[in-house]
C-alpha cells in the first residue's frame, strides 16, 4: 500500500507558471502500480498544448474554469466536470478564467508519454521535456 502526503511532494515546474504535484507514479508507488496520477495548476491564460498520450486519461476540474478541446471539439468546464480521453486522441486543457485552474489527472498506465501535435515529438510524461508552456 502507498500513501502519498501531497504536502510533502516537491512541485514540478512545467513552464509558464504551471505547477504539477505528482502523486502516484512509478517512482512514488511502493508496489507495481497500474496508474499514474497527479494534480496540475494552470495560471490564468495558460493551458496545455494540443497533444495525445499512449494511454487513456481521466481529468477532473477541481478549481477555476477552463475548456477542453478533444478531437477538435471545444467544451467549457467548471468544477467538478470530468473528461475521459482514450489513448491516441488529440486534446488540450486551457484555463479560461481569471484565477488558477486546478485539475486532477489519472492515466491508465504506469508509463505515460505525451506526443505534441505541433511537432510530433514524443516525450516521457513529467520529464524535463514535458513542458506545458515554453518559458521565454
Amino acid at each position: 500500500m502507498t500513501v502519498i502526503k501531497a504536502g510533502e511532494i516537491t512541485r514540478l515546474s512545467r513552464g509558464g507558471g504551471v505547477e504539477t504535484i505528482p502523486l502516484i507514479t512509478r517512482q512514488s508507488a511502493a508496489e507495481d502500480n497500474k496508474i499514474t496520477t497527479g494534480i496540475s495548476v494552470y495560471p490564468a491564460g495558460t493551458g496545455a498544448p494540443l497533444h495525445l498520450h499512449n494511454c487513456d486519461e481521466h481529468v477532473t476540474l477541481l478549481e477555476g474554469s477552463g475548456e477542453v478541446q478533444i478531437a477538435g471539439q471545444v467544451t467549457p468546464l467548471e468544477p467538478p466536470d470530468t473528461t475521459y480521453v482514450v489513448a491516441g486522441v488529440e486534446h488540450a486543457f486551457r484555463n479560461t478564467g481569471s484565477t488558477p485552474m486546478k485539475i486532477l489527472w489519472v492515466y491508465s498506465s504506469a508509463y505515460v508519454t505525451r506526443t505534441f501535435a505541433a511537432t510530433g515529438e514524443t516525450v516521457e510524461h513529467l520529464s524535463a521535456a514535458d513542458q506545458m508552456v515554453g518559458d521565454t
